[in-house]
């Protein structure tokens, strides 16, 4: 099943396989339930007309998006070469415990071409794509969507205590274009794409795939649910296994294209 959520002339309604559900659906309540239930719910609702347009990030504002780093190896490097302390980052992606932070609340996330932010006070921006995972209040993995972890690679390398300036800001968090629901043994190789374009013309594409992840999806869940209770349900981040080159830097009307398995998010770049 394929959930997205759009504003329409009576309001934000929230739509199943492209047809609209009833107006008291909400779906916090849904991810209240465990994940048998919750597609009982979803079968058991009824639909209505045909509904595309007028996409919005499928978060509710109650709903917190985390993150996680550090879980490729590629990204290992580059933060290694970017911070005068990179040994931090080697000894956090061979460590027990995964680097977990918080990234946004729902109510400050960007949808399909909705527009993204780089920092004013920083010089040195990028995208990063990443697969996001669904969590229900049980936090069990139950289904997915792409993401886009904006972060400004200056403030970080500067000092990772900035690590809170340089992933949380206005316009840093893109999640979309739906959720597909879904398990996690769904998601072990998806392949995940990055296009940047500038001016019509395709500056920077990378592909990887999510085989190529350090940690399982279950062992990030479970470390983010260990101390923390998330009874609307939760959207995790897991990492990114693409960075552009050192001298790339995101410019006001880049254009921003992830590919997440059969997810496409486009953002443009403000």
């Amino acid at each position: 099943m394929y959930l997205t959520r759009h504003l329409t002339p009576q309001g934000i309604r929230w739509a199943r396989d492209g047809h609209v559900i009833v107006e008291t659906f909400s779906l916090s309540s849904l991810l209240s339930l465990s994940a048998k239930d919750m597609l009982a719910t979803l079968e058991g609702l009824s639909t209505g007309e045909n509904l595309k347009e007028h996409l919005l990030a499928p978060i509710e504002s109650e709903q917190e998006v985390w993150a996680s780093g550090v879980t490729y190896l590629r990204s290992r490097e580059a933060r290694k070469l970017e911070s005068e302390v990179g040994d931090v980052y080697e000894k956090v992606y061979d460590a027990t415990r995964p680097e977990l932070f918080f990234k946004a609340p729902g109510w400050r996330v960007q949808g399909e071409q909705q527009p993204l932010r780089i920092r004013r006070d920083s010089d040195w921006n990028v995208p990063e794509p990443e697969l996001v995972l669904l969590l229900n209040s049980q936090m069990e993995i139950v289904g997915y969507c792409a993401g886009n972890d904006m972060s400004s690679r200056s403030i970080e390398g500067e000092n990772p205590l900035y690590l809170p300036q340089a992933k949380v800001y206005n316009g840093s968090c893109g999640l979309g274009p739906g959720i597909l629901l879904s398990s996690a043994d769904q998601m072990r190789s998806l392949p995940i794409a990055l296009s940047i374009y500038r001016n019509n013309t395709l500056i920077f594409h990378d592909e990887v795939s999510t085989v190529q992840m350090k940690r399982t999806l279950e062992e990030l869940a479970s470390y983010l649910g260990q101390e923390l209770a998330f009874p609307r349900g939760a959207f995790l981040m897991t990492g990114t296994g693409i960075v552009p080159p050192d001298q790339f830097s995101l410019q006001p009307g880049d254009q921003v294209h992830i590919q997440v398995g059969s997810l496409a998010l486009h953002n443009p770049v403000a």
